[in-house]
């Protein structure tokens, strides 16, 4: 079996395990074992065949048509970015080779964004490029070794108490796993970083394992830091169309308090990050 259609069987597993069946208008019966639906239920809900639904919740070779995912999809109770997720994973269609270094000139955009701190990123949430804001900002990230320069590496490697997240760090690291999820490619690089994340931290396999998916939108994220304070900050994701999977991230203050926070952290560039050192 394929990773992706690996990837599919347990996706499927998984949202089929989180739906009642009284949301889908079926009886709950005092011995139903399932979690959630049986695989005949989805199958008769979706109008599709039994076996065949069994063959593609097993990751076998076949080719279902968008219009069958979507009736999946509606019966597993899918929101867009889920939908897109298992259309993703059911085609058998070779996926762009995405970009390993943005082109040369990105750089001086970067640089011409300070005093915003930008980055160029790609799907698996590694930095490629920054400019010297960010590198103020992420400092742990950008000074660390090639393979370790990853937001999801640095966030789930170092100890709680030193997150850079302000503000619901739970919810901030689903969410960066939710995303990870949602760009996945079945190729060694997404492989390898998987696998060591996990070996990694346990709390990290656990988010994985829970197949969530997420879109990588504009949204706050509140930064901590030692000397500044907290930061919030607008994260605002541009897409690089001449390299596919790659993308310039900007944080912009979210308000006057953040704005001259981020000055002050930006005059101080060698302040202690964090109130723990390790």
């Amino acid at each position: 079996m394929s990773t992706r259609r690996s990837e599919l069987a347990a996706f499927l597993r998984s949202r089929r395990a989180r739906v009642r069946p009284e949301q889908v208008g079926l009886p709950t019966g005092p011995r139903r074992r399932t979690p959630g639906l049986r695989r005949e239920e989805v199958a008769l809900l979706s109008a599709v065949g039994p076996t065949w639904y069994t063959w593609l919740e097993q990751g076998r070779p076949i080719n279902p048509s968008p219009q069958v995912l979507d009736a999946i999809a509606r019966t597993l109770r899918l929101d867009p970015t889920e939908t897109a997720h298992l259309h993703r994973l059911a085609t058998d269609e070779a996926e762009p080779v995405p970009a390993d270094t943005p082109e040369p000139q990105v750089q001086g955009v970067l640089d011409a964004l300070a005093p915003l701190p930008a980055a160029v990123l790609d799907t698996r949430w590694t930095v490629l490029a920054w400019n010297a804001p960010y590198g103020v900002l992420w400092r742990r990230t950008v000074t660390a070794p090639p393979d370790e320069r990853n937001v999801l590496w640095q966030c789930f490697t170092i100890p709680a108490c030193c997150s850079p997240f302000a503000v619901d760090r739970d919810a901030e690291l689903r969410h960066l796993v939710a995303t990870l999820r949602a760009e996945y490619r079945d190729d060694p690089a997404w492989a390898g970083l998987v696998h060591r994340l996990s070996a990694a931290s346990a709390e990290f396999a656990a988010l994985w394992a829970a197949h969530d998916v997420d879109a990588r939108v504009t949204r706050i994220k509140h930064y901590r830091h030692a000397g500044a304070g907290d930061i919030a900050l607008t994260v605002t994701g541009l897409d690089l169309p001449a390299t596919p999977g790659l993308r310039v991230l900007v944080y912009s203050p979210a308000d006057a308090t953040a704005r001259n926070r981020l000055d002050w952290l930006l005059a101080h560039p060698t302040a202690p990050v964090s109130e723990h050192r390790h």
